[in-house]
């Protein structure tokens, strides 16, 4: 195996990894709006109509992100766009935890307050950092397996007679 095939082989499985989380977390949001609701209203910083248009737009954005990523339609540009919503995620909970705010954050459904000893602030920056290195890596390195992209010509790979094409 050549190293070009193992950092197309890498890529793929970022790029099905992280679909599926923005598919599961998407999908666990939309189906409890009014948890959703609550989730981003507990971060204390949007005013309150910007809450539920927040709440309600969240969830159908990460499911988008996640089916552009599942199809590896427009990977790189759903790379950045998911690296940028996961900075705004990992300095939501950051500010929360600066804060001494007392919340769930909400990523994968739930949300809202929490007594002071149940908080997983710094175990939910991990996470999503973890999974913006996945979003880094994608923006720099779009080329991958199954990819509508590669059949459209944006430069994703496909394997040819073993060897990884461009």
């Amino acid at each position: 195996m050549t190293k070009g095939t193992v950092l197309v082989a890498v890529g793929t499985l970022f790029r099905l990894g992280l679909a599926a989380v923005w598919l599961v977390s998407g999908w666990l949001k939309a189906s409890d709006p009014n948890q959703t609701f609550i989730a981003v209203q507990a971060y204390d910083v949007l005013p309150g109509g910007v809450v539920s248009v927040v709440a309600g737009a969240m969830p159908f954005l990460e499911l988008a992100l996640g089916a552009l990523l599942l199809v590896g339609l427009g990977t790189r540009l759903t790379a950045v766009l998911s690296g940028v919503v996961l900075l705004v995620f990992i300095a939501a909970v950051a500010q929360s935890w600066a804060r001494g705010l007392s919340i769930d954050c909400g990523c994968f459904g739930g949300g809202g307050q929490v007594a002071a000893g149940d908080t997983r602030y710094p175990q939910e920056i991990a996470r999503d950092t973890g999974f913006l290195v996945m979003a880094v890596w994608l923006a720099i390195r779009p080329r991958t397996w199954l990819a509508v992209d590669g059949r459209l010509g944006g430069g994703a790979a496909e394997p040819v007679s073993g060897k990884v094409g461009t």
